[in-house]
């Protein structure tokens, strides 16, 4: 065995397997959890040990040279074998006690998702419970996290995924806005009035879709890559913009601007490995998040409770 190959560690070829996942030195340290000083200086030292380059630096990222391409494969086996025991080890926890990683995103993982696993680990002292807000879609798989709350459906093997609830959207103005420029009428194309939207990169967002073409006349005064961005602008009276009706309905001084288009519903999903369905501390959290989103329900969709239907995006 040759003196560099001796000197590998674990660490170092997850930081070589990080960065060709994800192509720069910073959204390596993302994923890695660590920073993006920490990881070149990582890379800068192995590549100094094997005597060769295994990324090149290109303008946009950095790009595997032919060695360190060559060493992908190999590196996948190992992590996914990695992976793979560290299920195993879990799925053998006996007890209500341990780490729990959760990943859930946006206003989801702030207002409802993080409430409930307080209340949680309250009651179980011995959890260690932690919730990464991100739209990085994490790979349970690869241990990322142990359970996700997503909107989309879930795409990778091996999961087990499970539709907790369904969240609304409507249209909600400041009680001032209305006043100083009336309600918005969807035959001139809300002309004289102001909306929120989302970013562009957000592309056509299923519960924000609806409402361009019927306010094709209204000045679009904000872009913004979140949701509680909006509320702000909202509350401020600056502007109108779609909102989820759990957070629009709790605040005193917004109205939901009734309309003849139905609420649309986005479902919310929570996924786990498979491998994880019977560890005491994942299926008594999963219970338990079940039973808070049931709870939940007439906030999440206050159609249910008026009686209306909604459609969902």
């Amino acid at each position: 065995m040759s003196e560099w190959t001796m000197s590998i560690d674990w660490d170092d070829l997850k930081t070589v397997l990080a960065i060709a996942r994800h192509g720069t030195l910073s959204a390596a340290a993302r994923a890695l959890g660590t920073s993006q000083p920490t990881v070149g200086r990582r890379l800068e030292a192995l590549e100094q040990r094997l005597g060769a380059k295994l990324f090149d630096r290109e303008a946009i990222g950095l790009r595997a040279t032919a060695l360190g391409h060559s060493l992908l494969e190999g590196l996948e086996q190992m992590d996914s074998g990695a992976a793979a025991v560290q299920r195993q080890v879990a799925a053998r926890d006996t007890g209500l006690s341990g780490e729990i990683r959760v990943t859930s995103l946006d206003w989801l993982g702030d207002e409802v998702v993080a409430p409930m696993l307080a209340r949680f680990g309250a009651l179980h002292p011995g959890l260690e419970i932690e919730l990464v807000n991100d739209t990085r879609v994490y790979n349970l798989a690869r241990r990322e996290a142990d359970l996700a709350f997503r909107f989309g459906a879930f795409t990778q093997e091996n999961l087990i995924e499970r539709r907790i609830g369904e969240a609304a959207y409507a249209l909600y103005a400041a009680e001032d806005y209305l006043q100083r420029h009336g309600r918005p009428e969807p035959g001139d194309g809300f002309a004289g009035h102001a909306v929120a939207y989302l970013d562009r990169a957000a592309g056509e967002v299923p519960h924000e879709q609806w409402l361009p073409p019927l306010a094709h006349a209204a000045r679009t005064v904000l872009r913004c890559n979140g949701l509680r961005a909006h509320l702000a602008a909202v509350r401020a009276g600056a502007a109108m913009a779609v909102l989820p009706c759990l957070l629009g309905e709790r605040e005193p001084s917004l109205r939901r601007v009734p309309l003849a288009q139905a609420m649309p519903l986005r479902s919310v999903r929570l996924g786990f490995h498979s491998d994880l369905r019977d560890t005491p501390r994942i299926r008594a959290l999963v219970d338990y998040v079940v039973a808070q989103f049931a709870e939940l329900a007439d906030e999440l969709n206050p159609a249910m409770k008026e009686g209306a239907e909604g459609k969902r995006a």
